[in-house]
């Protein structure tokens, strides 16, 4: 019998079936990891949108400025590389827009932000505590395209 818990499988299963992703941490910075998350969405031809609170434009993507004023955040699932401190109000906004999935790369979150996941019963939607996306990400996005293209075996 399966579990009703989510495996981390599952929870990046779910990330990658969004239809759009944002990438809060990127900068001008190209040696940033957010900004290298941000070019690996782009060099997939993934729907991305940079979040900035200042910057325009990053990596050659026009950006926003807050995750509120993402077009369709009910459908976005975003990638935070901040602070523990700018993570935890990243978590309260997407659970008030119903954002269905987050990553939270490694070092942007400490035991108030894992207590946040905990107390608001976010852990079924929020990835924390594990690998990067940049490690984990081309053999979900090629197990995934092989699991859709030969579903009928």
């Amino acid at each position: 019998m399966r579990s009703s818990t989510p495996t981390i499988d599952d929870k990046q299963e779910k990330f990658f079936a969004s239809s759009q992703f944002a990438v809060i941490g990127a900068s001008s910075d190209p040696s940033r990891l957010a900004s290298k998350v941000l070019g690996w969405y782009r060099d997939k031809h993934m729907d991305v949108i940079p979040v900035h609170p200042w910057e325009k434009r990053l990596d050659g993507l026009s950006a926003i400025p807050s995750i509120s004023k993402l077009p369709s955040p009910s459908t976005t699932a975003l990638a935070i590389s901040a602070t523990p401190h700018v993570t935890l109000s990243l978590l309260k906004q997407a659970r008030e827009l119903s954002i269905p999935s987050i990553w939270i790369q490694p070092g942007a979150s400490d035991q108030n932000v894992v207590d946040y996941i905990e107390a608001n019963n976010l852990s079924e939607k929020v990835i924390w505590g594990g690998p990067c996306i940049l490690r984990e990400g081309d053999d979900l996005i090629s197990r995934r395209w092989f699991d859709e293209t030969y579903s009928f075996c």
